[in-house]
């Protein structure tokens, strides 16, 4: 992929924050804003067990059921991201988050909506080499390496109501923070 096809997303503030009504989700709105063509499609959506790493993001058991949406987010056509999004099942069983139909508005929205507002975010940025699937599905060769991007929302009591597990090539990617200070 040559610099021209990066992406660099400037910051997560979008994708942690409602949209108002009748607008589309952050990561359509963001690639526009850009005058790329940003799409994803839902691969599988219900209710799962835990995995060791997703139960510690939870604060739960492994095993524990959970909501699990999987997604391929696509830049101007092209696997760009995996991303796997989970929730507390007493919160995402019998809504659109257990379901493969797109969100209007994006699934932070969907949650507010259900009264469930996060407060705080837990990011935490690792490279590591991909899985064959992995690899497969990111349209990528062997040697790779790839980004993962762990957020954590939490709601006012603390308590997680959404949990990202997102792979992207880490070639193709600058993530940039910004922080605000006092």
């Amino acid at each position: 992929m040559s610099s021209s096809d990066e992406w660099a997303s400037s910051t997560s503030t979008p994708y942690l924050a409602p949209r108002a009504t009748g607008q589309s989700d952050a990561w359509t709105a963001e690639t526009a804003a850009a005058g790329r063509r940003g799409t994803q499609t839902v691969v599988r959506a219900g209710e799962v067990p835990a995995s060791e790493d997703v139960a510690a993001l939870f604060g739960v058991t492994a095993g524990t059921p959970l909501v699990a949406r999987r997604r391929i987010m696509q830049l101007d056509g092209i696997p760009s991201e995996l991303t796997d999004t989970y929730y507390p099942s007493a919160i995402a069983l019998g809504t659109p988050l257990a379901g493969t139909a797109k969100i209007r508005g994006g699934a932070v929205t969907l949650l507010a909506e259900l009264g469930h507002v996060g407060v705080r975010v837990r990011e935490e940025v690792t490279a590591r080499m991909p899985d064959a699937a992995e690899r497969e599905a990111l349209h990528m060769g062997e040697g790779e390496p790839v980004l993962r991007l762990t957020r954590v929302t939490l709601d006012a009591d603390d308590r997680p109501i959404q949990a990202d597990v997102m792979l992207m090539p880490a070639h193709s990617q600058r993530l940039r923070y910004e922080i605000r200070i006092g």
